[in-house]
């Protein structure tokens, strides 16, 4: 899945796709 690609290419930015994430998850309540 896209995620999953996205969070091995950017361990480095894990703070950016964690707020993604975040983001992500409160959009779909």
């Amino acid at each position: 899945t896209p995620g999953l690609v996205r969070l091995a290419v950017g361990l480095e930015h894990i703070d950016d796709i964690l707020a993604d994430i975040d983001a992500g998850l409160r959009a779909a309540k």
